[in-house]
């Protein structure tokens, strides 16, 4: 069997899951993967035969998206010829992670896809969402990248085509241990934006990943690391608490862990904004924007006695039999 894969690197999280998917696939077949989008810096050690820039997030310098620069960086024409060049007919299986030159080429080609990982759970009405709903972000999660058939990844099982998390075999096996030290990875904050306020508590330590850092080196309280994932699933193995946006990869690493949580989703992104709310639900503290008593927030957080739920990692080889059934349905 052929396997096409695509994947969406506006962030780490869709390559991290293919990653760990990518062993149980071979079983399945031969899997030639597709990589759209310019945001993620994890090195793609994956046989990526497909690449295009496809559409990427900009981010503003303090925690929001730069909607101007990702509109001008998208080129239509070369998103339709990336779209119409894929030979999806060569593939017994399309398998998409929310990307849209995919779901595109499957258009035009008129082949038949799943859509599989943490998007296609909103195709459910029932999965979680602010209070405030965007018409706009409903639109972007509806016909980004559609598929006939979906198979959705959250933190609950909200509807009967929703599972668990993909959780990676390094938090799977660990042994957790409290160290003490808080990680961080807000990739939509620059340094600047955040370095003054934790620099004030001095009897914190802090792990931070950074894609402007190159090397690790400690500065006060701040132990300053590249965006690598062996550090950065070591951070999380040992961390009293972690730092970090809206996503949903990291948190439910987390989650599993039993590690504390204080959530910053991406300011304007609306699916960050709906994990937020699905978080919430679980009583992980959620800040909406970060002000001159980030400090503060920080130490009463860290004080706060918070049991969470402790949530479920994927049984892979069940889930994907499954999704290949739902395929030949």
């Amino acid at each position: 069997m052929k396997i096409f894969y695509a994947i969406q690197a506006t962030g780490n999280g869709h390559i991290s899951r293919a990653t760990q998917l990518y062993p149980y696939l071979e079983k399945f077949g031969e899997v030639d993967f597709m990589v759209s989008g310019i945001n993620a810096s994890l090195n793609i050690d994956l046989p990526v035969k497909f690449k295009s820039n496809g559409c990427s997030l900009h981010y503003s310098k303090c925690g929001g998206l730069n909607y101007w620069d990702i509109v001008k960086n998208i080129r239509p024409n070369q998103i339709y010829k990336d779209a119409k060049s894929l030979p999806l007919k060569d593939y017994d299986i399309v398998i998409n992670d929310f990307d849209s030159i995919t779901s595109l080429s499957c258009k035009l080609q008129k082949v038949h896809s799943v859509q599989f990982g943490h998007q296609a759970s909103f195709i459910s009405k029932a999965t979680p969402r602010p209070e405030k709903r965007s018409i706009m972000g409903e639109m972007i999660l509806k016909h980004y990248a559609p598929s006939p058939k979906n198979i959705g990844l959250h933190f609950e099982k909200y509807d009967s085509f929703i599972y668990p998390p993909v959780i990676k075999d390094q938090i799977v096996n660990a042994e957790p241990k409290n160290l003490k030290h808080i990680t961080v990875y807000l990739p939509s904050f620059q340094k600047e934006c955040l370095e003054k306020a934790i620099n004030k508590l001095k009897d914190v330590h802090f792990h931070w990943f950074l894609y402007d850092v190159k090397f690790e080196h400690t500065i006060g309280n701040i132990t300053y690391f590249p965006v690598n994932q062996d550090f950065f699933n070591q951070s999380l193995i040992d961390c009293e608490g972690i730092i970090t946006g809206g996503g949903f990869e990291t948190p439910s690493e987390a989650l599993f862990l039993g590690k504390k949580i204080l959530s910053i989703p991406i300011r304007d992104h609306y699916e960050q904004e709906c994990n937020a709310a699905a978080l919430k639900k679980l009583g992980v503290p959620v800040m909406y924007d970060v002000k001159d008593n980030f400090d503060q927030i920080i130490e009463k957080w860290l004080n706060l006695d918070i049991e969470y739920p402790t949530i479920k990692a994927n049984n892979i080889p069940e889930t994907l039999q499954m999704l290949f059934d739902t395929y030949r349905d």
